[in-house]
């Protein structure tokens, strides 16, 4: 690739990185900026609002278990479109952006770290902000009881994880660093606020939070170019609070719940 074509195609990622997530992640960061609007001008205190994760969407089993499906599939497709965007441009997504089984015990071994290391004090800041006022009250599940539920909540975490990591990391901190128009710090902060933005809707405890988070898996990607390790984290996360719900004892979860 010349020299001009080079410079030619970086002045177009600006509209291509607009495009993508506003497909996806932008897209939601926006509802989510809508969603906390109508929460705190609703005349009800945030914490006695919910914020409801995986909600049914029909009374029949069958027909819920096709649109959770679908729901999942589609929700990837912004994933493959930036993976053919940046093999288009001639780099190797799988290989480049470490998303790939060359290292499983690295992936997972730290994965698993991060998972521990962000989600303990991530639920004591989600508790401490819903005492506050901050947050509004998350529902990880409003699925029915199905034999098909624990399942298609796994998926569902992992594929968060996917869209999440692949995007928000790996593919945006790539074209930003090839524009090469921010510093590295900057950068961090760029995918960090938006990790934010899109969790607005559980409040300000959940856009502090995933800032945080934010932070430190960008700095972990770019000190070792593997976003699997995030993936790992990230699904061992939503899985745990996806299906950790559905297990839960009706007694811890009114004891965690808000009490005016």
């Amino acid at each position: 690739m010349t020299l001009e074509r080079q410079q030619s195609t970086r002045s177009a990622y600006p509209a291509e990185i607009a495009v993508v997530l506003l497909l996806s992640l932008g897209q939601s960061a926006i509802w989510s900026v809508v969603s906390l609007t109508a929460k705190l001008t609703a005349g009800r205190p945030l914490a006695s609002q919910t914020a409801t994760l995986n909600p049914t969407t029909s009374a029949r089993p069958y027909l819920d278990l096709t649109n959770q499906v679908l729901g999942i599939l589609f929700d990837l497709v912004p994933v493959a479109l930036a993976w053919y965007l940046l093999r288009r441009d001639g780099m190797r997504p799988g290989r480049d952006l470490g998303i790939d089984f060359r290292r499983p015990g690295f992936d997972t071994g730290w994965g698993a770290g991060l998972a521990a290391g962000i989600g303990i004090p991530g639920l004591l800041l989600v508790y401490a902000a819903l005492h506050l006022g901050l947050s509004a009250q998350i529902v990880p599940s409003g699925l029915n009881a199905y034999w098909w539920t624990v399942p298609v909540l796994i998926l569902a975490a992992i594929q968060n994880a996917v869209l999440e990591e692949v995007l928000v990391v790996g593919y945006l901190i790539t074209r930003l660093r090839q524009i090469g128009r921010l510093p590295v710090p900057m950068i961090i902060v760029c995918s960090a606020a938006l990790r934010g933005s899109y969790h607005l809707y559980q409040g300000f405890g959940g856009f502090l939070g995933n800032v945080v988070m934010g932070v430190v898996f960008a700095l972990f990607y770019l000190r070792t170019k593997r976003v699997m390790p995030l993936i790992v984290a990230h699904s061992l996360l939503d899985i745990t609070a996806f299906v950790g719900y559905e297990l839960l004892p009706d007694s811890w979860l009114d004891w965690l719940a808000y009490h005016p």
